[in-house]
């Protein structure tokens, strides 16, 4: 799968993605609200034997609107267009949103990237898309715009779970918050996946018996602080059970900024340097303080025992979680 970061007018499109299906939005975590907006992207896409492609933004705009309020990203660039690509599209555009950017009419982005640089023959977003300097473009603006420039428009309804509640990355990210990485699966369609590069810590693990692949999530993480059963995929693909601590290491540490650990189980080797990704099944328990290093480890033994065991019964959710997560 291709994915373009360029602006249009320094990164012409390749010609075979041209006039394709155009799903367009930030997709932040890839969840079942979105993949209403997806399916329907790439259904329009195979009946019409063209390209499905997702347009979407980086950084999320909202960093530029309030810098001082930093997004909890569910996925990074990357990851999401890993799982783009897991649902079929063929390419994922992700354009630069800045300052400069948002004071774009909506005239002026329909045309300028709809039309002549995508040549968009549809585009498919959900129906409160907003656009535009001022958010001046609405579902109206858009229907009326494809019509003017030659493409067609499907707005989305908001998708709504088995309890009849709007599917919403905030949803997602409060449930996160409060350690239900169950819930958010449930609402994800897949198991909550994080991406980083492996980094050396203290290597107290290595010398507890414990070692673990330790990674520096981004400082916005909210992810509730405490020990979950998790997967872990390395770079090369090979998937292995494990444990994970997420918080401050306070046995060990004071003060110290938020770090994933993972011990990876029956593994031995250097994964140091290595992008790889943890998918998390369970919540086990809080992140404690003990008092010593011997009560930390008798845990430590039995909170693999446990995650073996609740990860021994797991299934896929989905394709898409059996992609992503197994």
């Amino acid at each position: 799968m291709t994915v373009f970061h360029r602006n249009e007018k320094k990164e012409p499109l390749p010609e075979n993605l041209r006039g394709g299906v155009i799903a367009i939005g930030n997709f932040d975590g890839v969840h079942r609200g979105h993949r209403a907006v997806l399916e329907r992207a790439l259904e329009l896409a195979r009946s019409r034997g063209v390209p499905a492609l997702v347009l979407t933004f980086e950084p999320h705009p909202r960093t530029i609107f309030k810098p001082d309020e930093p997004v909890f990203r569910l996925s990074p660039a990357s990851l999401k267009a890993r799982l783009l690509e897991a649902e079929g599209f063929q390419s994922v555009i992700e354009y630069p949103f800045d300052h400069d950017f948002s004071q774009r009419s909506a005239d002026e982005f329909v045309k300028s990237i709809l039309s002549d640089w995508l040549g968009a023959s549809a585009v498919v977003t959900g129906f409160d898309f907003h656009f535009g300097k001022g958010r001046e473009g609405g579902p109206a603006f858009l229907m009326e715009a494809g019509k003017r420039y030659g493409f067609d428009v499907a707005l989305i309804d908001a998708f709504r779970d088995e309890g009849a509640e709007v599917v919403s990355s905030s949803r997602v990210r409060a449930l996160l918050m409060q350690g239900d990485v169950v819930g958010a699966a449930g609402l994800l369609g897949y198991r909550y996946t994080v991406e980083a590069v492996v980094i050396k810590g203290q290597q107290l693990g290595r010398t507890l018996g414990y070692p673990t692949a330790n990674m520096a999530l981004p400082p916005e993480t909210a992810l509730k602080p405490g020990i979950y059963a998790v997967r872990f995929r390395r770079a090369y693909g090979t998937l292995h059970d494990g444990v994970a601590s997420f918080g401050y290491r306070p046995t060990v540490t004071e003060n110290g900024a938020a770090l994933l650990e993972t011990f990876v189980f029956d593994f031995s080797g250097d994964l140091y340097g290595e992008t790889c990704s943890v998918s998390f099944f369970g919540h086990l328990r809080d992140e404690l303080k003990f008092d010593g290093l011997e009560p930390l480890v008798a845990q430590i033994k039995r909170d693999e025992e446990e995650a073996r065991a609740l990860l021994s019964g797991v299934r896929p959710l989905g394709e898409l979680d059996a992609k992503i997560a197994f």
